[in-house]
Parts: C-alpha cells; sequence; structure tokens
C-alpha cells in the first residue's frame, strides 16, 4: 500500500481542524485518493470552539533548540480526553536517533475560547514528564504564560522580543526543590527496605527500618546532597531527612519542614508544611528528575563516598559532541595552533549543522573522528592543549541547513 501526501501542511494542522470540527480529514483525503467524493460541502461544516497545538520535540532550547539524541527512560504524556489529544509513535525505551525529526508527540487541545484553549493546554504541559533527552516541554510551559502568546500578539520576532521571559537566568537550588527531591528519595529508600523485609526471614529486623533506631548516629537522619544537573556548577545545602514514630521530619539549611508522604502508582502525594503537592521522581544512576509544580528539575545526587577515588581532570580541553549525528567537516589536523573560537569541526544531524569551536587557544593534540564518521551525543572529539600565540578567528555558531524548510523547534501553533 502507497500513499502519497498531497498537502504537505496537513501533518501539521489536522490535529486542529479535526478538533473543532470532529472531521477526520486523513480519511478524507484517503476517500478521495480512491476517486469519492468530498464527504461535505463547505458550507455544511460547522466550526465549534477553539482549539490548539504544541509540538513536543527532543531538542533543547537552553542550547538554541539543539536537537538531543538518546533513550527515553521515563515517558508520562497527559491523560486524554475529548478536549486533550496526544497523537504520538513515541513510547517509553524508544531511542530518539539522529537520523529523523526528533519531534515526540502533538499535544492539541479544545476549549470553548482561546483562553479556556490555552489553560487546557498549560496544564496538560504540566503533566507532560519525560527523562532520558532533553526536551521543550519546560519552554512551551513558559511560552503558553507568556502575555504576548496569551494575547495572540505572535509573530516570527516574539522569542526574541520576550527571551529574558522565556529563557530566564539559572536560579541556584531552592530549599522546596531539595526538600521535594530528598522526602521522594527517602520514600523510595523507604518501599525498597520494606520490600527487602517483606522478602527475608526477618520481617521486623531494626535493620530494614528507615527511623531513630539506627545506631552510631546521634541524630538519626538521612543525608542528601544535590547538584544541578544543568551543569550550572550550583551545589544545594544538605538535606536531613529522618523519621521519629512516623513523623517525617526535613531540615534544609535553616529550613525545617514537617513532611508526610504516600505513592499512588509511580507518582507521589507530598506534604511539605501542610500543603499537599502531586510529585514524581525518576532517578538513573546519579541522576535524579523531579517533575513538580509543572516543571522537570534535573539534579544529581552528591555520593562523596562513592566518588572519593575520582581523580581531577586535567586543564586541557576535551571538546564533546553536543548531540549525535555525522562530521561533516573536519577543519584543522593534529598540530594546528588555534585560536580561541575557531572552528574544528562540523557535525550535522535532523537538518541542523553545529560547529565545534576552541574554548581557547592551543594546540590540537587528538582527533578521534574523521568526516563522514557517527558519533554519539557526549562523545570525545577533539582534544587542544593549553597554548599562546595563535592568530585571532571569528568564532563560529550554529546554523541550519539550507534545504531545512521547518524550524525544528515545537513551538505551539
Amino acid at each position: 500500500f502507497y500513499f502519497m501526501e498531497m498537502n504537505t501542511r496537513l501533518q501539521v494542522e489536522h490535529p486542529v481542524t479535526e478538533m473543532i470540527t470532529g472531521l477526520d480529514l486523513v480519511e478524507w483525503q484517503l476517500r478521495v485518493a480512491a476517486g469519492e467524493r468530498l464527504p461535505l460541502p463547505q458550507e455544511r461544516i460547522h466550526l465549534s470552539g477553539h482549539a490548539m497545538e504544541a509540538r513536543i520535540y527532543a531538542e533543547d532550547p537552553e542550547r538554541g533548540f539543539l536537537p538531543s539524541t538518546g533513550r527515553i527512560e521515563y515517558l508520562r504524556a497527559p491523560a486524554t480526553s475529548a478536549s486533550v489529544r496526544v497523537d504520538t509513535g513515541v513510547a517509553e525505551g524508544d531511542v530518539i536517533s539522529s537520523y529523523y525529526d526528533p519531534m515526540i508527540a502533538k499535544l492539541v487541545v479544545r476549549g470553548a475560547d482561546r483562553d479556556e484553549a490555552l489553560r487546557r493546554l498549560a496544564r496538560a504541559l504540566a503533566d507532560y514528564r519525560i527523562a532520558g533527552v532533553a526536551t521543550n516541554v519546560d519552554f512551551l510551559g513558559r511560552l503558553v504564560a507568556d502575555d504576548d502568546f496569551a494575547n495572540a500578539r505572535v509573530d516570527t520576532g516574539l522569542i526574541a522580543r520576550r527571551h529574558a521571559t522565556l529563557f530566564p537566568a539559572p536560579a541556584p537550588l531552592s530549599a522546596r526543590v531539595v526538600a521535594l527531591a530528598a522526602l521522594a528519595e527517602f520514600a523510595a529508600m523507604r518501599e525498597s527496605a520494606g520490600a527487602r523485609a517483606t522478602a527475608s526471614s526477618a520481617p521486623h529486623s531494626p535493620w530494614d527500618a528507615l527511623d531513630a533506631w539506627w545506631m552510631n548516629s546521634a541524630t538519626h537522619f538521612v543525608g542528601f546532597r544535590y547538584a544541578d544537573g544543568a551543569g550550572s556548577g550550583g551545589m544545594s545545602d544538605e538535606a536531613q531527612v529522618r523519621d521519629v514514630g512516623g513523623r517525617i521530619e526535613v531540615r534544609v539549611g535553616e529550613r525545617r519542614f514537617a513532611a508526610a508522604v504516600s505513592t499512588d502508582d509511580d507518582e507521589l502525594a507530598l506534604t511539605l508544611d501542610g500543603e499537599r503537592i502531586r510529585a514524581a521522581m525518576f532517578a538513573r544512576g546519579d541522576d535524579r528528575h523531579l517533575f513538580v509544580d509543572g516543571r522537570a528539575h534535573h539534579l544529581r545526587r552528591i555520593d562523596p563516598l562513592a566518588h572519593a577515588g575520582e581523580g581531577a581532570e586535567s586543564g586541557d580541553a576535551h571538546l564533546r559532541a553536543p548531540m549525535s549525528g555525522s562530521v561533516i567537516a573536519v577543519l584543522v589536523k593534529i598540530g594546528d595552533v588555534v585560536a580561541r573560537g575557531a572552528p574544528l569541526l562540523i557535525l550535522e544531524a535532523m537538518k541542523m549543522e553545529h560547529t565545534i569551536a576552541a574554548p581557547a587557544a592551543g594546540v590540537v593534540t587528538a582527533l578521534h573522528y574523521r568526516e563522514g564518521d557517527q558519533v554519539a551525543e557526549g562523545a570525545d572529539m577533539v582534544e587542544v592543549t593549553a597554548a599562546t600565540g595563535a592568530a585571532p578567528v571569528a568564532p563560529a555558531g550554529s546554523t541550519e541547513s539550507a534545504d531545512s524548510a521547518d524550524s525544528p523547534s515545537g513551538a505551539a501553533d
């Protein structure tokens, strides 16, 4: 069975039309292709309400919307209904590769008017939870909440004009977020301890209890410390959690919280100083993804014992691939002296080109890939040893390939 799409915009816009007409335009297209007449004339098509679509993309808005590749480790989409539709062919465990468009889903909502549609879109975006690849979900949430977008003052300059609002400066990890992360971590430890106790021959052994029985501890707390997973270098105060007679206390620096926790499937029902909070935590290795208040917080748990033997890296620059892709140009050779900003290699993936530039003056001491090679995100590509005396070279940045008709950015339509 072969099918050629004649209307190149149908794949983008048909869900919005269907939400306000109740008509399946893909079915219509197939019927017309089979020689049938259009099922209805224009005057018999009635519009009801307002619909909006946001495209969920594996891309990193903080890095110029570079595509993000990798395995989707955790995926929870908002509940669908007559007013919320999710069109997707991507599931948890799937890999976003460099060979195809990085779209994960089309999220479409309907309301009686634009304001109601906006509110439903904001709620649906807040319920979208993805870990494993960078996504534009948080960015779309900020975009939908932006005053210009909410009032339909939309043009191609919107993102640049509202850059300060859409890309707020990174903030240090708040005591509240750290407390919630530690509480979720403590809940996971307690659940694991309970499972061990149930499976053991001594289910009431105090060794499986996370309470004040623990010996050699004057304060009887479990400590957690986190770094900002986005790489800003921020470090949290230690969060101290303890369970005293069923009452959970959380301390973060000078802050004290009374807390409670229960689980419902993979969602946590947390209480912090009387405030009831729905949250979810996904953990993989040292990475922690905390989904709360409609935002995804990426943290990295710091375990001093686990990393005590690791040495510091040298001062030389190991330039890593910012995305998976294909090396389309190698602009230097080993032994070349380069200035800060000098272009070294060019990567291409998903209709985007990205230039790997020297972060400082130095000498190219290693090239690990050649033109035409495929590289994975994070791969060590070039090594530059610190040096002086290189001639200034204008820095190179990201550019979009000439054959790219549509931006990869999943901006809300």
